[in-house]
């Protein structure tokens, strides 16, 4: 078996098979990172004419040494569990890497390591893919540990819902009634999502820059969504929607409400005086009193809709996502809201159009992608998986990041300099926040 460079046309033919495949390993990927100074390689172990496993792998130089880092994001598409196949995979990958003059290979499988459920715990008789972490230590990967924050360079911990061989109602019977509530009452406030256009990313990017502002973390510049458009978008890898409310529709429907409920009051009133109604006077008095406060809630929620509307005009944009498309799921990658209208909790309406997209369009997966593995009520962190939780679904923990070290002294020196550079640099963000 011999390792060698092949086409991104035979690579996609042999990634989309696998199931560890993501929009990770895929040309457009590779494209979207040569941006940013990575070159691109379509890696494919051979044997007459059989694959035994392929994988991207990325390459960037390093300043000043004339030596070069190699990332295969999410690891190899090959059986980690045959050990021999994965040797010479290794053997030969390592090959290649020192006559690219690689110092190391870093890789981070997409591949399940425990089986968990909803809350986080392991599940009884569940798979175990723990060989898989063994074989890869036994070939000399050096194994960053089992991490339960998001101190890794892709998610380690996700939050996922299955939807093969499910119906919508059956994925919307898992999910907590308080979801389903809110989902209800977002469609009486005439929220709606779409898709936007490439002329509408600063929208986006605004959104984005909103919601880093409050939750403290460093948005990227609008050239890098505007780039990330450009090499995804056209293959449908890349879909980006918007959450906005219709105040003109949501009047209306406060209105037809309002009316309603004065209408069954004023008959109920009718049916008792004239003693249509046999109905005891505690019972009526208890739904007279609950119509009467609905009224009042009704009638301010009208006078705050006409003060969005003398405000916002007709509609206003709520929140976003941008979803990365491609192989079993549909993933969420990035989203979040605007500060003045959070309290419309869109981030619910923009997941569930997620939902319904992935569940027409037949995918197995929605991936809500990064939470943490700390389950603890102390994890400040914890109210990123509750939200999702809400949805049902499962937790899902992958075995981790690896690197094969190529070069053992500019390994060490890569990673000093690397730590100092990432200092300084958080150390400058931190005061720009201050400023």
């Amino acid at each position: 078996m011999k390792l060698v460079e092949i086409s991104s046309q035979k690579f996609k033919s042999l990634a989309d098979k696998s199931e560890q495949i993501t929009f990770h390993q895929t040309k457009e990927w590779g494209k979207l990172k040569e941006k940013n100074g990575w070159h691109s390689y379509f890696l494919s172990l051979e044997e007459k004419e059989k694959s035994y496993g392929c994988t991207l792998m990325l390459t960037k130089d390093i300043p000043l040494i004339k030596k070069r880092i190699c990332y295969c994001p999410r690891g190899f598409l090959i059986d980690y569990k045959k050990e021999e196949i994965l040797k010479v995979f290794t053997e030969e990958i390592k090959e290649f890497a020192k006559k690219k003059k690689a110092i190391f290979i870093k890789i981070d499988p997409y591949v399940p390591y425990k089986q968990h459920d909803l809350e986080g715990k392991l599940v009884v008789g569940g798979f175990d893919n723990s060989e898989v972490v063994k074989n890869l230590k036994n070939l000399g990967y050096k194994h960053f540990g089992f991490n339960l924050m998001q101190d890794s360079l892709q998610p380690r911990w996700m939050h996922t819902i299955t939807l093969k061989k499910k119906t919508l109602d059956e994925v919307m019977k898992d999910m907590e009634s308080k979801t389903r509530q809110i989902l209800r009452k977002n469609e009486r406030c005439a929220i709606t999502t779409r898709e936007i256009t490439r002329e509408e990313l600063p929208k986006f990017k605004d959104i984005m820059k909103h919601t880093s502002d409050r939750r403290e973390f460093v948005d990227r510049p609008l050239s890098y969504y505007e780039n990330m458009w450009d090499n995804l978008h056209e293959s449908g890898i890349l879909k980006i929607l918007v959450a906005e409310i219709d105040f003109d529709e949501y009047k209306k429907n406060t209105e037809k409400e309002l009316e309603e409920i004065k209408e069954e009051l004023k008959s109920r009133t009718y049916k008792k005086e004239h003693n249509i109604l046999k109905m005891n006077e505690k019972k009526f008095a208890s739904k007279q009193k609950q119509d009467e406060e609905r009224i009042k809630q009704l009638e301010k929620q009208k006078a705050e809709i006409e003060n969005y509307q003398y405000k916002y005009g007709h509609t206003a944009l709520l929140g976003g996502i941008l979803f990365l498309i491609y192989g079993n799921e549909v993933l969420s990658l990035y989203g979040g809201s605007l500060k003045e209208l959070m309290h419309f909790q869109s981030a619910y309406t923009l997941h569930f159009s997620g939902i319904k997209y992935a569940y027409e369009n037949h995918y197995d997966t929605y991936n809500f992608y990064g939470i943490t593995g700390d389950f603890r009520k102390e994890n400040p962190l914890l109210g990123l998986y509750l939200f999702k939780k809400s949805f049902g679904g499962q937790v899902v923990e992958l075995v981790g990041e690896f690197d094969l070290i190529i070069s053992p002294f500019w390994y060490k020196t890569y990673n000093g300099a690397f730590k100092i550079y990432h200092g300084i640099k958080n150390l400058k963000q931190k005061l720009e926040k201050k400023k």
